[in-house]
């Protein structure tokens, strides 16, 4: 029948400052449920310093060493827990029935309209504000009027599910008002209608804009950042994944060693996920100089090994590939604009990475880079979906758009503040 619900996520704060905090997870299992987890923690804007997982093809437990990607964030404890273990099947029931009926309905989409005077690092401020109030951005169009207004349609899902309350879109309202003060003009939140379908449409990147954004190979500029990070990057700057069927007489142990960064345990369990690949028992240890080593034994759906050596081969590719290269960042020309574009892979759920409008804002507002306006699509290419972020950039005296120096400072803050180094 399970445990006592109140026990299936429990967190425990570290005794002294700084320490980390410890998430523990005690449930029926399902497929995914690791990178369910790890994306709502990331969500949060917490990084996973360390991690153990087990499963039993029933039960699965994970304990999870956390802490605040930034000292000044403000962590919602309580409204993590609760969305973790909304995440988690049920514990009130036996485990067959949930892997049929425990399938979450989507959250409803609404859509904030916001009118405020246009400012320097306005629309990260707003970003922020969501963010904190445990709403996630689905899509944003962010359109300048003439007269110095602009107009910010985000549409949003709720991790509280309150958005259907009077009181919750009050309090939206409110807090967005308070962070803006004298620019704040109107705000209206509702539920989505038509115009969501007319935003939610592929791109139509450029042929040669593309084939840059979506290279799978990362640029010897990016190389050479990796290895200025930590005098370790110079010998292993790129991912490593050892495949071994021996060692287990039921399971596949895949050995991992990379870079770390913020997220990198979303983005394997992400990968797994929609490999069909499950991690029985998995270990990840805390970053020694900018390196994390992975063990992780997993299985095919079916309970077997993985032998095929072309699946091995493919999913040992995925994994290099997302661990070292996981968002791909550059500037472009779109007529006489300069456009920052960023693109990270799709889960095949059809969730994006969490956070990512909110780290490119930030990272454009310490650089003092005005956003003439910005929105996110959707691009497909021949694997796999990807989700895209587009700002088109105002110019300015200490960024003189067409210097490729200036680029490539914003092209690294951009990318540094994504994976978080």
């Amino acid at each position: 029948m399970g445990i006592p619900c109140d026990d299936v996520v429990l967190i425990q704060h570290g005794e002294i400052p700084d320490e980390p905090s410890v998430i523990t997870v005690n449930c029926p299992d399902k497929a995914g449920l690791g990178c369910d987890l790890s994306r709502i923690i990331l969500e949060f804007g917490l990084c996973i310093t360390r991690g153990d997982s087990s499963k039993d093809g029933r039960w699965c437990y994970l304990v999870l060493w956390v802490v605040p990607q930034h000292s000044s964030l403000k962590v919602d404890w309580e409204s993590l827990k609760s969305r973790l273990l909304a995440a988690c099947p049920s514990c009130l029931f036996s485990y067959y029935f949930n892997q049929q009926s425990n399938r979450p309905s989507p959250s409803p989409l609404y859509l904030l309209k916001f009118w405020c005077l246009d400012q320097k690092g306005s629309l990260h401020d707003i970003t922020r504000v969501l963010c904190e109030l445990d709403l996630s951005i689905q899509r944003v169009k962010v359109m300048p009027t003439p007269d110095g207004r602009v107009l910010d349609l985000f549409f949003i899902t709720d991790g509280m599910e309150l958005l259907d309350t009077k009181q919750r879109r009050e309090d939206v309202c409110e807090h967005l008002t308070a962070v803006l003060g004298k620019n704040f003009i109107n705000c209206e939140l509702q539920l989505a209608g038509p115009e969501y379908e007319r935003l939610r449409g592929f791109s139509d990147l450029p042929p040669a804009v593309a084939e840059e954004l979506f290279s799978s190979e990362p640029s010897d500029k990016y190389t050479s950042m990796l290895q200025a990070l930590s005098p370790s990057m110079k010998t292993v700057n790129k991912a490593t994944v050892t495949v071994d069927n021996i060692m287990s007489p039921v399971h596949t142990l895949l050995q991992i060693q990379c870079v770390d960064h913020k997220g990198l345990i979303y983005d394997v369990m992400r990968i797994t996920k929609d490999c069909n690949i499950q991690i029985v028992y998995g270990r990840f240890s805390s970053s020694v100089e900018g390196i994390r080593n992975m063990d992780l034994f997993v299985q095919q759906t079916d309970g077997k090994k993985i032998v095929d050596p072309e699946r091995q081969i493919a999913l040992c590719s995925r994994l290099k590939e997302e661990m070292l290269h996981p968002l791909r960042v550059i500037i472009a020309n779109r007529g006489p604009d300069t456009e920052l574009l960023v693109a990270n892979p799709v889960e095949l759920s059809g969730k994006g990475r969490p956070r990512v409008f909110y780290d490119v804002t930030f990272a454009l507002k310490t650089l003092g880079i005005c956003i003439f306006s910005a929105e996110i699509v959707r691009h497909s290419t021949s694997d796999r979906q990807w989700e895209v972020y587009k700002f088109l950039l105002e110019e300015s005296r200490e960024f003189p758009l067409a210097s490729s120096r200036a680029r490539s400072l914003i092209v690294n803050r951009v990318r540094r503040t994504l994976m978080g180094w």
